[in-house]
């Protein structure tokens, strides 16, 4: 295991901060999708390669496993008035039965339990229960089917620090992408163009879908000190049968498996019980990875650069060791890489 060098307490929320310039936030997605720069780092020997992400298909060999989340981002964004006229945005989070959601709402200072939000004449919401954070419980009515009614007013909620449009919603999709429930993309998946999904598998890769709907806690910052403190989001999880049964043979013929993305990783690794094997489940999950974490399932990782003092960051350190992840990102400012969901990846083995 990697040696902490800095002697930093890695259960404080400010030993992984790093300082990123916001122009290196990147705004717009690269054209074409794979042609994204891809910094590749060997835990071996400690070695970082500056490459384009086309290039990951020379890092992946026959009888690897790829394992992508196969989500798909909901309209999640909502625009409505109250009765008074004032104006009201409603961010969806996670579905708890056919009418009743968790929300942000913003400005949340404005709602009182019980206030009324109409969408459109076929689409309303009342506030049951206000939380932390502008964090709501709501119960919408609506004509229909509500699915119709979201996809004909809701947008694609973009994180809060890209501030331009998107021109082509699909970008914000991964090609793989299939069950609708996301408040988030799972962005490292973001750089895969079908042709490059089919040059692996042609080349022996096995991919495997799973399924974990990202919440807007995603880009909720750590605010406790100690990262102990820090409750983590809750996330749904699907991991079938089928697959289960294709990952416990990988691992037991000893090929490696890649997780593509931190959504990813959460599934695989809150999917394996105490023998190390994976296990069919459909359930909710608050698996909180930092360091040290010894990682039962995951071989290698795909992922993007996450922002200072995030939990994805945390996860990222738990993997390639904190000194190598933070000499990592330090690395990627210094050789301008774009961060964050539209910016470029890195291959971590």
């Amino acid at each position: 295991m990697e040696n902490n060098k800095n002697n930093k307490n890695l259960l404080l929320r400010s030993s992984y901060y790093y300082d990123l310039p916001e122009s290196m936030i990147a705004q717009t997605p690269i054209e074409p999708r794979d042609h994204s720069r891809l910094l590749v780092f060997n835990k071996n020997t400690a070695t970082i390669q500056h490459k384009h992400f086309y290039d990951i298909a020379d890092y992946l060999q026959k009888g690897d496993v790829l394992v992508v989340n196969n989500t798909r981002v909901l309209p999640a964004r909502l625009f409505g008035y109250k009765d008074t006229g004032a104006k009201i945005e409603i961010l969806l989070q996670k579905r708890l039965n056919l009418t009743d959601w968790e929300v942000i709402a913003k400005p949340f200072k404005r709602l009182k339990e019980g206030t009324i939000v109409t969408f459109s004449e076929n689409l309303s919401c009342t506030i049951l229960e206000k939380g932390e954070y502008g964090g709501c419980k709501i119960k919408f009515s609506f004509n229909g089917v509500f699915e119709h009614r979201l996809s004909e007013i809701g947008q694609v909620p973009l994180p809060p620090y890209i501030h331009e449009k998107l021109k082509n919603k699909e970008r914000y999709q991964t090609v793989y992408s299939k069950v609708e429930g996301s408040s988030a993309a799972p962005t490292a998946g973001l750089h895969f163009t079908k042709e490059l999904l089919e040059k692996l598998q042609n080349k022996g890769v096995e991919l495997i879908e799973v399924l974990l709907h990202v919440g807007l806690g995603t880009f909720r910052p750590v605010k406790e000190d100690n990262i102990l403190n820090h409750e983590m989001h809750s996330e749904y999880v699907e991991m079938s049968s089928e697959n289960a049964a294709k990952l416990n043979k990988a691992k037991a013929e000893g090929r490696r498996v890649i997780a593509v993305g931190t959504t990813s990783v959460r599934v695989l690794e809150s999917c394996v019980d105490a023998n190390g094997l994976i296990v069919p489940q459909k359930k909710e999950t608050q698996i909180f990875i930092y360091p040290p974490y010894k990682f039962k399932v995951v071989d290698a990782l795909i992922t993007n650069f996450h922002l200072p003092e995030s939990t994805l960051i945390m996860l990222v350190s738990a993997f390639a060791g904190y000194d190598n992840t933070m000499g990592i990102y330090n690395t990627a400012v210094q050789e301008n890489y774009r961060f964050f969901s539209f910016g470029d990846s890195m291959f971590l083995y």
